[in-house]
């Protein structure tokens, strides 16, 4: 399979190789593939075809739009979490502080059940 010279610039050179396909290579020696190969070829006039299309502004502008949008879902979602996150932790304080105070008022009322415990059991003697 003998490859022969179609086109040579000073960036490129272009092979048609006996398969009937062509092969692309850059200035440094080194093969050019993928899209860059197509747009080359497609250039020269070698090959037909779809050149990736640019995306339309109307397009572009529509997916700004929605990332914009997915954005401010995210924040609006984010800024819910953090207010639940708060009313949680003010019922986990009130919580905390109806046990304390009911841990001080059976405390109180045990000091007062000994007291009087006291009280009468030096009435007794």
């Amino acid at each position: 399979m003998a490859m022969k010279l179609v086109k040579k610039t000073a960036e490129y050179s272009i092979y048609k190789r006996g398969d009937d396909r062509y092969a692309v290579k850059g200035a440094d020696k080194q093969p050019v593939n993928g899209e860059d190969k197509v747009r080359i070829l497609v250039e020269e006039g070698l090959i037909k075809a779809a050149l990736p299309a640019e995306p339309e502004p109307e397009v572009a502008e529509a997916a700004e739009e929605t990332a914009a949008e997915e954005t401010a879902a995210e924040e609006t979602a984010a800024e819910e979490t953090a207010a639940e996150e708060t009313a949680a932790e003010e019922t986990t304080a009130e919580e905390t502080t109806a046990e304390e105070t009911t841990a001080e008022e059976t405390a109180a009322e045990e000091t007062a059940v000994e007291e009087t415990a006291a009280e009468e059991a030096e009435e007794d003697k």
